[in-house]
């Protein structure tokens, strides 16, 4: 069941709360208290309620939001912020609690519900709401013109029409968010699939599917397994009959699960049942790969506990794959929106185009330029921007001119455009260094895109804090100018 909790009396108007001192209203948490749509956001998230009017009320929409960005801020463990949130004053008046209290206003494991309870949907909106991208309602957009059937000259009229209607720049880049698993290796992933079929067939036989346990030949396995993966130096050799050893492991193993499975499909448990799933799959692949003599396959699990998780390649310097979800990221004036979330890998450049149509829904006009990478300038979407009078950075194609001023004055602008390019990487490099874009932790797909989502939004709200003090100190700036009569 959940309880509106509406009209909450504020702790900055009440001087009893603190013993006659009330709450900075300059702190960094009132204010962001004050830049977050709290109703908009209850409304959605009573939503995922079934009951209307049983069962024990739920904690309310502002504490489960607010406790998640302040966990997104300062990086703590579920544990470390219920004790924060439980010694600071201006942390509980951000997650709306109406007076001080020394009193934990919820339990560590009830932020793994707020995550839960809690969608990328309804954080994307909340975000295209803190960049000031509300929508706009299409039945108000003119209808798109008609191309001309013939003339170049009318279509040539009609693209600068487009251009000079065109405002802004949408900046567009992809990058992958690292998942916090052991980097998986065959032999690796092979081992544990063995080890969580022998805990499966043990509780099995302690379920009463067998009178004896069958023979799983667990220290002769885990004896094979050690044996290689102590070694310094292995060779493929090596390698081959390892893998084909513990191939023959897991295959026994996998047979005595679904043996039991037949018996009584009811004794295995959910979660089980979904690794048991999840270890089948990865028998298959690595069997292919082992007679086919490859090292790739399509949908390769890499983690049994997350098998939806999937090798990513980069190719940077550091680390060639990565695994994780690729994301598509789009600036909207050094705001960063969430374009798309995929755990398989896509190529970002047919991407482009989506983008910008949502960049015309949310601001009702094209941008004027677009700056993304290499892999964006394909034949397709140089052609869209060329009919919507978009300028797309980058060399122009074909031969260079033969001026040499005008080749001059082109590098010059590819120059500069690449370095405001650089804005959105600053972006990736401050999520993955200073939030949790660099390592999601959370061990659900769900609540790894929500996480995910948690890093743009908390960004946003620093940025546009940030926007505030600016305009604040550039108002004092022109006061003071005016007072002494600077230039």
């Amino acid at each position: 069941m959940y309880r509106s909790r509406k009209g909450q009396q504020s702790i900055l108007e009440d001087a009893r709360a603190f013993g006659g001192v009330v709450l900075d209203v300059n702190n960094e948490w009132v204010k962001l208290a004050g830049l977050i749509p709290w109703d908009e956001f209850e409304a959605e998230y009573a939503a995922t309620f079934q009951g209307v009017g049983t069962g024990n009320p739920a904690k309310p929409a502002r504490m489960a939001l607010g406790t998640l960005l302040i966990k997104e801020r300062y990086q703590f463990s579920d544990e470390d912020i219920v004790k924060e949130v439980q010694m600071n004053p201006y942390l509980q008046h951000f997650i709306g609690i109406p007076e001080f209290t020394h009193k934990a206003p919820f339990d560590a494991s009830t932020i793994t519900l707020f995550r839960q309870r809690t969608t990328p949907q309804m954080l994307a909106r909340l975000n295209d709401y803190i960049i000031g991208l509300k929508g706009r309602d299409k039945k108000d957009d003119k209808p798109p013109e008609a191309p001309p059937s013939a003339g170049g000259g009318v279509a040539k009229e009609n693209r600068e029409i487009a251009q000079r209607k065109n405002k802004g720049t949408l900046i567009v880049d992809a990058t992958c968010a690292p998942q916090g698993i052991r980097y998986p290796t065959d032999m690796s992933l092979l081992n544990e699939a063995r080890e969580l079929l022998e805990k499966m067939v043990t509780e099995g036989y302690r379920a009463g599917g067998w009178v004896q346990k069958p023979r799983t030949y667990c220290r002769t396995a885990r004896r094979d397994y050690l044996r290689y993966a102590r070694n310094r130096k292995t060779t493929l050799k090596q390698l081959r009959k390892a893998i084909k050893k513990q191939l023959g492991y897991v295959a026994r193993d996998i047979r005595y699960v679904q043996d039991l499975l037949d018996r009584n499909p009811q004794w295995l448990s959910e979660r089980m049942r979904a690794q048991f799933s999840a270890i089948g799959q990865l028998y298959r692949q690595q069997q292919q790969m082992h007679q086919t003599r490859t090292h790739s396959v399509e949908d390769r699990i890499v983690s049994i506990h997350q098998p939806w998780v999937r090798p990513i390649v980069r190719g940077k310097a550091t680390a060639a794959v990565e695994f994780g979800a690729k994301i598509a990221v789009a600036l909207y004036g050094g705001y960063a929106r969430v374009e798309t979330v995929c755990w398989d890998a896509f190529n970002e450049g047919g991407t482009l185009q989506a983008s910008v149509e949502r960049y015309k829904d949310a601001t009702g006009h094209y941008p004027s330029r677009i700056l993304a990478d290499r892999i964006f300038r394909t034949r397709d979407n140089l052609n869209f921007c060329k009919k919507h009078g978009i300028h797309l950075n980058g060399p122009r194609l074909g031969r260079p001119p033969k001026d040499l001023v005008l080749y001059r004055a082109q590098c010059r602008q590819e120059k500069a455009e690449a370095g405001e390019r650089n804005a959105i990487e600053c972006t990736f490099g401050v999520g993955k260094r200073r939030y949790s874009l660099g390592c999601i932790t959370t061990k659900l797909q769900h609540t790894s895109e929500v996480a995910i989502h948690l890093v743009f939004l908390s960004m946003n709200l620093q940025k546009r804090l940030r926007s505030l003090l600016y305009a604040f100190l550039s108002g004092c700036f022109r006061q003071v100018r005016f007072l002494f009569c600077l230039p």
